[in-house]
């Protein structure tokens, strides 16, 4: 029988060289940037269908994604076996032994595991699938497999794999010499023209027990505050919240770190399969489809005498005349224009939006919910213009504001109002006012997305400013 794989997806991480269009509260493993019909995280799961006897994944992220983690989830019909939120970041090491420990406290078996990060591109499935087979034989054997990938160009922005001696009995599998870091590209060169350095994808296969193992030698620490964190956990459907204050104490480590440099169980598997790790514009132009002049366009763009350019545009018409190797990316808030050798500096940007307390770092203007979403329309003194899209039968928290009243016009669709002791419907073209402390809640009872235009007046705006007095979605914040 063939041996249980059960795919373990990282998806923390904030993507910051990829703002604009990614950015804190929407990273970039949750955005369609090579597929317009797929996030890089729904196609790191497609990519595993057909693989033998794999069974439904593990999902680690971030606590503020759990709704988008289930709602990617649903659209492309996949299961789950668990959704571990993380209250802070602890980098890979603890947020893979949180899912060991899960792993072997659901199903009392002891599977081998996948470690997949949620934002990689793989081009060749079948190769990618092939490697999966040939590792997994090595992590039965009790070897802690990470995947390399043959170097193509003399890259610095990667850690290395040394390759050693072929392991006897096992198909295109080496033992592991050394881990090496981001070399100058003097070493990087010199890699290359070894032939026995391979790039580290950040990719891991063995088995639960065997990388609790290793970890209880090498940082136990980190073993004993993820095991109190589990014991800890709340349970949630299918969200496992982990305790905050005792994951708060473990020590941030990733699994290079705290287990596979110090291993004597490390094997390499090759991996030749089109992978990139996506980790900025210049890397999604390589792997994207381009024009006839090389230039990848999204949106609605033009083009004159312009080539080898990367242009994104969610609303406004973005015209280039006369320029090549650029990155343009337009969202509704926020221009990028960076030329594409630059484009590693990007996360500069970010860094000082940080510093200055500017929200385009943490959210877009359009702002996704459980229930639907919101795109701030305008703002000024006193009053703001939100258009909200409500899903078909979901519905906002029962709540009420201390400082502002709110205007609802409904656009598309019907709504259901509840405003204190009264609870009625409203169609297009109809509307209602909500006066300042009441309590109130919207619902979409129909079978088409409502839309409605909010305006908000008050002395305070800010979405802080809401009491939940009853919440379906377990939130106690906006």
């Amino acid at each position: 029988m063939a041996t249980p794989i059960t795919p373990v997806i990282l998806s923390g991480g904030s993507g910051s060289r990829l703002w604009p269009v990614s950015r804190k509260l929407r990273p970039k493993q949750f955005l369609p940037l090579i597929s317009e019909d797929r996030t890089l995280f729904q196609s790191t799961l497609e990519r595993l269908d057909g693989i033998v006897n794999k069974q439904p994944a593990v999902i680690v992220c971030n606590e503020e994604h759990r709704f988008m983690v289930a709602e990617q989830l649903q659209g492309i019909g996949q299961t789950n076996q668990g959704i571990l939120l993380e209250p802070v970041g602890r980098n890979t090491a603890p947020a893979v032994a949180v899912a060991a420990l899960s792993l072997l406290d659901k199903t009392g078996q002891d599977p081998v595991m996948l470690v997949l990060p949620a934002d990689h591109v793989i081009t060749d499935v079948a190769a990618f699938q092939q490697a999966i087979q040939q590792a997994c034989a090595l992590a039965e054997d009790g070897y802690l497999v990470t995947f390399g990938i043959t170097p193509l160009t003399p890259e610095t922005g990667y850690g290395y794999i040394e390759q050693g001696a072929s392991l006897a009995g096992f198909e295109n599998a080496w033992q592991v010499a050394a881990f090496a870091e981001k070399p100058s590209i003097e070493t990087a060169t010199a890699y290359l023209a070894g032939g026995k350095h391979l790039w580290n994808s950040g990719i891991f296969m063995f088995k639960a027990s065997a990388f609790l193992r290793e970890l209880e030698t090498y940082k136990p620490e980190i073993l004993a505050a993820c095991k109190k964190t589990f014991i800890q956990a709340q349970h949630d459907m299918d969200f496992i919240r982990l305790d905050a204050a005792s994951f708060q104490a473990c020590p941030s480590d990733s699994i290079d770190y705290a287990v596979m440099e110090h291993t004597r169980h490390a094997a390499t598997v090759p991996l030749n399969a089109g992978w990139n790790d996506v980790g900025a514009w210049s890397a999604v132009w390589e792997v994207s489809e381009r024009d006839a002049a090389n230039n990848v366009l999204r949106g609605n763009v033009m083009t004159h005498d312009a080539s080898n350019n990367l242009v994104f545009t969610e609303d406004r018409l973005v015209t280039l005349v006369g320029v090549d190797d650029l990155i343009v990316i337009e969202t509704k808030d926020a221009t990028l224009v960076a030329h594409k050798s630059k484009a590693q500096e990007v996360k500069r940007i970010v860094t000082a939006l940080e510093a200055e307390g500017r929200s385009e770092a943490i959210i877009h203007r359009l702002v996704n919910r459980p229930w639907g979403c919101y795109d701030s329309v305008d703002a000024g003194e006193r009053f703001q213009v939100k258009r909200i899209t409500v899903k078909p039968g979901a519905k906002l928290s029962l709540q009420k504001h201390h400082h502002r009243a709110e205007h609802w016009i409904v656009v598309k669709g019907t709504a259901e109002v509840t405003c204190d002791d009264k609870t009625f419907l409203l169609s297009e073209n109809q509307s209602t006012y909500i006066p300042l402390g009441s309590v109130h809640r919207l619902a979409n009872p129909g079978k088409v997305p409502l839309e409605l235009v909010e305006v908000q007046s008050g002395s305070y705006l800010g979405e802080d400013d809401i009491v939940r007095l009853e919440d379906q979605y377990g939130r106690n914040e906006a």
